[in-house]
C-alpha cells in the first residue's frame, strides 16, 4: 500500500481551495496533525484528523488519500475505496492520481475482483509509466484473471458434463422404466391371449360335447319303434362251431332237394324232338 503523504503539495493548492471553501487553513492544519499521528503509530487520531479536514475541504484530495490509506491499514478496505477514488477524482497533479489508482488497485485485488484490478493499475500506468510496483501488481493481477478464466472455464466444462451425464442417466432409467413396462405389456397381453385362448379351447369342447349329446339325442328321438325293441330285446346266443357247420349242411341238404324237383319239373315240361327216319 502506497502511504505517501503529500503535505508539501497540500501547501501548493491551498491558495486555490481557500477560493472554494471557507476554512482552507483549518483542514490543512487537521491534514498536517494527521500526518504526525501516523508517524506515532495512532491510527485512530490520525483518521479522525483526515475526516475532520476532508470535510472542511471538500477539495483537499491529500486529506481523502491519507484517509483511504490510513483506513485500509486498519483494515476497512471496503471504507479505504471511496476515499481513493474521491482523491483521484481532486487530484491535481498526476503524481497523486497515479497513487490514488494505484491504491485502488490493491483494494480490487483485495476483494479477487481481478479484472477491475487491471483497469485500476492500468489508469495508474498511464499518469506514471515509469513505476516499477505498479508495472508488477498489474501484471500479476493479469495473471490471476487468466487463472480465474481459465478455472471458470473448466468449471463450467465439469457443470456441463455432470449435466450430461445427468440426462444420461435420467434417459436410462426412463428407457429402463419404459422396457420393464412393455415387456409386462407383452407378459399380460400373452396371458389374456393365452386365458382366452384356453377359454376358447374350453368353448369350443363344451360346443361339441353339446352338440354330440344334441345329436345323439335326436338320433335317439328318431329311432324307429322297432330299432328300439330290438335294443330292448334279448341278444342272441352266440352258435358254436359244430352248431354252425350243422346248420349249413342242413340248409345244403334243404338246397339239393329244392334243386332235385326243379330239375324233375324242367324234364317234365320239355319238348321232344321227333327225328324223322325216313
Amino acid at each position: 500500500m502506497r502511504s505517501l503523504i503529500l503535505f508539501l503539495m497540500l501547501v501548493v493548492g491551498a491558495s486555490k481551495a481557500s477560493l472554494a471553501q471557507q476554512s482552507p487553513k483549518e483542514s490543512l492544519k487537521n491534514t498536517y496533525e494527521g500526518v504526525l499521528f501516523i508517524d506515532q503509530s495512532e491510527s485512530s487520531k490520525a483518521e479522525q484528523s483526515f475526516r475532520t479536514a476532508s470535510a472542511q475541504d471538500t477539495l483537499n484530495a491529500i486529506a481523502d488519500y491519507n484517509l483511504g490509506n490510513t483506513l485500509f491499514e486498519i483494515g476497512a478496505a471496503e471504507e479505504s475505496f471511496g476515499h481513493f477514488k474521491a482523491a483521484s477524482q481532486k487530484a491535481t497533479s498526476e503524481r497523486l492520481s497515479h497513487q490514488a489508482f494505484h491504491n485502488m488497485g490493491n483494494v480490487f485485488m483485495k476483494r479477487k475482483e481481478y479484472e477491475n484490478a487491471v483497469q485500476a493499475y492500468k489508469e495508474a500506468l498511464k499518469k506514471n509509466p515509469d513505476d516499477d510496483e505498479t508495472r508488477y501488481n498489474y501484471a500479476l493481477a493479469k495473471k490471476m484473471l487468466e487463472d480465474e478464466q481459465q478455472q471458470n472455464d473448466q468449471n463450467q466444462d465439469q457443470e456441463n458434463q455432470d449435466q450430461d451425464q445427468d440426462q444420461e442417466n435420467q434417459d436410462q432409467d426412463q428407457q429402463d422404466e419404459g422396457g420393464d413396462s412393455e415387456e409386462n405389456g407383452d407378459q399380460d397381453e400373452s396371458d389374456s391371449e393365452q386365458d382366452q385362448s384356453d377359454k376358447g379351447g374350453d368353448d369350443q369342447q363344451e360346443k361339441e360335447e353339446q352338440k354330440k349329446g344334441d345329436g345323439d339325442q335326436k338320433q335317439e328321438q328318431g329311432r324307429k319303434p322297432e330299432d328300439q325293441r330290438q335294443n330292448n330285446s334279448p341278444q342272441p346266443q352266440e352258435l358254436s362251431k359244430e352248431q354252425i357247420e350243422a346248420l349249413l349242411q342242413a340248409l345244403q341238404n334243404e338246397e339239393n332237394k329244392v334243386q332235385e324237383k326243379m330239375n324233375a319239373q324242367k324234364v317234365q315240361g320239355r319238348k321232344l324232338k321227333v327225328e324223322k327216319d325216313w
